[in-house]
Parts: structure tokens; C-alpha cells; sequence
């Protein structure tokens, strides 16, 4: 134990030094984000002869650097099941859980601040509060601690970081010497700031991606960020190559992301249909398994809008007509087999949960209407809602978008791909809700 707390004193001594030489020299800040916060993982190690035996615990961190070479810093630590510890000569405690609450406040030296490799000093004080009193001492023990650590900095904003810490528990008679290992995390928030343009040199590109930093912010993409949009192509390239849409992933709204499309499926992002055979590039990949760039092998698609009343699956009596020309291609083609998706649009309320039930219902009542009305084996049918997981158009936050509120019949199997004619006709132009959806 002496061995122990002489080492924690000799740490301590050695950061009050270099705090004295730095206070005689201290050099102005150069970092505009000097708060930090950081959140650690860690194992507390009490000396033997305590009755708490080691655990794990919890910490965060507030700092401030008041200068490039020193730092105070606010922890808060929280050990949440430390077991009892039978201690030589004394039966173990009757408890085998409780907490301990450590708050502490400590000056960090840094040698080389805003390096890459931060390493530094640490002392301070803190209260360390038990659960359960040990039996030969006070629940509630002022500390001395001392340590170091090192940052390892990946930018201006985060960082990570190993940490240790002795401390000298009470100063009576037994003193108790014990010690804390950790490693976290540092976020310096307010360190990642929008560029300054200055026309000097060259135009900036601060990622790399192609774009100058005053044409990203003028088109609304992130210059820290080479692809805003987050679908395998830089926002370079959508601008300058593919002319997609860098702040949306799927620009033809057809299931695949842009960067799906030109380096995995040799699609082209801009068309929704790139062979032009009935079905969106995404619907063939995704769901049918076929190629998107034969037309030839595309199934039959049916879109039906159909005027639900909001929050209905009843199907109008005027939209009968619509669900009629799925049933004769199923008439005409006893083999074949349809798949009948139910789609809602989104507005900023919606709810995830309801609209996919809801899209659900809905593909269920055409299918019931085609079975009990039109005759067609159950079997040959499955229903299935996507809620509005696969718009077909962008929607508005407020009003949503009608075309989005769909029910889509692909049919498989059909060798006669005639389309009867539609009473009324069906499609975009047909009637539509008014209302969105939940």
C-alpha cells in the first residue's frame, strides 16, 4: 500500500510543477472550440484490504482548454454493481450489488496539444460517495488523484482517448490507495465550422470530391462530406458526371441507389425503367430477379389508383372497372400469378407502423374482391403492403403526393401480355384521394 500511495503523490507533485512553469508562460489558445465533452468506459481497481471488490464503471467528462497546454476538466463516474470483497480477518459484507458515485475535477498538462498524439498529466481532487459503508470507514471519502493519459486526435472535432488514474482515498490513519483505467471518446463541439472563403490561390475543396467548397454550399451538399447523399458516388460525379441528384440516393425514385445503379447494375440513375419494359430497375432486382436492361423479360404491371376513403381498405364501387382488367389477364392466363403491392405516401406525420398496415389492408381487398367477385384461386394471389417505404415521386411534407398512394399488380407467368381495355381508364389519370394519409 505504500508503494502505491507513494506513487500517486509523486504524480501529483510532478503536475503542480509543470503547472507553476506553465502559468509563467501561457500561450494564447489557438483552438475556437475549446469545450469538450467525453463519455469513457472504464475498471476501477481498490486496493485489497477494502471490501469492494473490482468493476467496471461509467464516466463523462466536461473539459475546457484555457490555453494549448492546459485543460481543467469535470468528471462524473458512476459505478453501477461492485460486489462485496471478504476482506483478511473479517467476514465478508452481507450486500453483493451497490453503487459508487465518484465527481471530480482535474487539471490536464499536454505536451503536445494539438498533435495527432496528445499526451498529458493529471491531478486533482474529487468525493467518492459508496452505496454500502465499509466497516471500518465513512461512506463518503475525499480524494487526491493523479494520472496521465493520452488523446489520439483523428480531427479538429473527435478524438479518443486512454486514460489512468491513482487515487488517495481519506487521509486519516489507513488511507486507502486505489486506481481507475479507461478509454472514451472526445467530441469538441463547435470545432467543425462552415469554411471561410478567401480568394487567394486556388478554389478549395475541403473533401476531395470534386466540387469547390462555394459550389457545394450554392447546390445545398456538405463540402466535409465527398458524398452528401450517401449512395456510392461522390457529389462530384452526380454533378459533373452522371448529373444525378446529389442530395437524393435514388434520383429516379425506382428502389436503387444512384451508385447501385451505375456500378453494380449498369443502369442509368435518371430513368426509372431503363429497358422500358413495364417495371422500375429496382421492382427487377429486388423482388422479380430479372434483368433490368431486357425488356423482354420485364412482368406485366397494373397500377391501380383507386380512391380509398381515408383510413379505408373499402374499395369505391366505381373502381371495380380497374380491378376488372386485372382479372381478365388472369382469366386469359390460367397459369399465371399476381402480386398485389399496396404503397401510401408520406407526409411529415406519418406513421411507419399504421401506413404499412394500412398499404397491407388495402393490396388484401383487391385481392378479396378478385377471389370472391372475380373468382380468381386465393393461391394465385399475395398480397403485400410497403406502407411508404417505395415512393414512386418525391413527397411533400405537408400534402404528401397522390401518386405515391398506389396499389401495383405485377403478374407473372402470362403468355398473353394484352392489356384489356381499361372502364375508366386507370393510371395517373384516374380519380385520386385528396386526402393523405396518416
Amino acid at each position: 500500500m505504500t508503494r502505491k500511495i507513494s506513487a500517486i503523490l509523486s504524480v501529483a507533485w510532478m503536475a503542480a510543477a509543470l503547472s507553476l512553469n506553465a502559468a509563467a508562460a501561457t500561450i494564447e489558445l489557438g483552438n475556437e472550440a475549446p469545450w469538450y465533452f467525453s463519455p469513457a468506459l472504464g475498471v476501477v481497481d481498490f486496493e485489497g484490504d477494502q471490501e469492494y471488490s473490482d468493476g467496471l464503471f461509467l464516466s463523462a467528462r466536461l473539459g475546457y482548454d484555457f490555453n494549448d497546454r492546459w485543460t481543467f476538466e469535470a468528471e462524473a463516474s458512476l459505478a453501477p454493481l461492485i460486489d462485496s470483497n471478504r476482506v483478511s480477518g473479517r467476514p465478508a459484507p452481507d450486500w453483493n450489488d451497490t453503487q459508487i458515485l465518484a465527481l471530480a475535477l482535474d487539471g490536464l498538462f499536454h505536451f503536445t496539444r494539438w498533435e495527432r498524439l496528445d499526451p498529458y498529466l493529471a491531478a486533482g481532487i474529487g468525493v467518492m460517495h459508496y452505496g454500502e459503508e465499509p466497516a471500518n470507514g465513512s461512506s463518503d471519502n475525499l480524494l487526491l488523484r493523479g494520472g496521465g493519459g493520452v488523446m489520439y486526435h483523428f480531427n479538429d472535432e473527435w478524438a479518443v482517448r486512454a486514460d489512468y488514474r491513482g487515487i488517495l482515498a481519506g487521509f486519516g490513519d489507513s488511507p486507502n490507495a486505489n486506481a481507475m483505467f479507461s478509454a472514451g471518446l472526445v467530441w469538441n463541439w463547435g470545432a467543425r465550422v462552415p469554411p471561410k472563403f478567401v480568394a487567394v490561390g486556388s478554389p478549395n475543396d475541403s473533401d476531395g470530391d470534386g466540387l469547390t467548397d462555394v459550389r457545394e454550399v450554392e447546390i445545398g451538399t456538405d463540402p466535409f462530406d465527398p458524398d452528401t447523399d450517401r449512395d456510392g458516388l461522390t457529389d462530384g460525379d452526380e454533378v459533373n458526371r452522371y448529373t444525378t441528384n446529389p442530395l437524393n440516393a435514388d434520383t429516379d425514385w425506382d428502389g436503387l441507389s444512384d451508385g447501385d445503379e451505375v456500378l453494380k447494375h449498369n443502369t442509368d440513375p435518371k430513368i426509372r425503367d431503363t429497358d422500358s419494359g413495364g417495371v422500375a430497375d429496382g421492382h427487377e432486382v429486388i423482388e422479380d430477379e430479372t434483368d433490368p436492361r431486357n425488356p423482354a423479360d420485364d412482368l406485366m404491371l397494373i397500377e391501380l389508383y383507386i380512391p380509398f376513403e381515408y383510413d379505408s381498405a373499402v374499395i369505391p364501387v366505381q373502381s371495380y372497372p380497374k380491378l376488372d382488367v386485372v382479372a381478365k389477364v388472369l382469366q386469359r392466363n390460367p397459369d399465371a400469378r399476381a402480386r398485389i403491392e399496396g404503397h401510401a405516401d408520406r407526409t411529415r406525420k406519418s406513421g411507419e407502423v399504421y401506413n404499412t398496415r394500412l398499404s397491407r389492408r388495402r393490396a388484401g381487398s383487391v385481392a378479396d374482391y378478385l377471389t370472391g367477385t372475380r373468382g380468381i384461386a386465393s393461391e394465385r394471389l399475395n398480397a403485400l403492403g410497403y406502407g411508404f417505404s417505395r415512393p414512386k415521386e418525391k413527397n411533400d411534407p405537408i400534402r404528401g403526393n397522390p401518386m405515391n398512394r398506389r396499389v401495383e399488380v405485377y403478374i407473372s407467368g402470362a403468355t398473353d401480355k394484352t392489356i384489356p381495355a381499361e372502364e375508366p381508364a386507370s393510371g395517373p389519370g384516374a380519380a385520386v384521394p385528396v386526402a393523405a394519409d396518416k
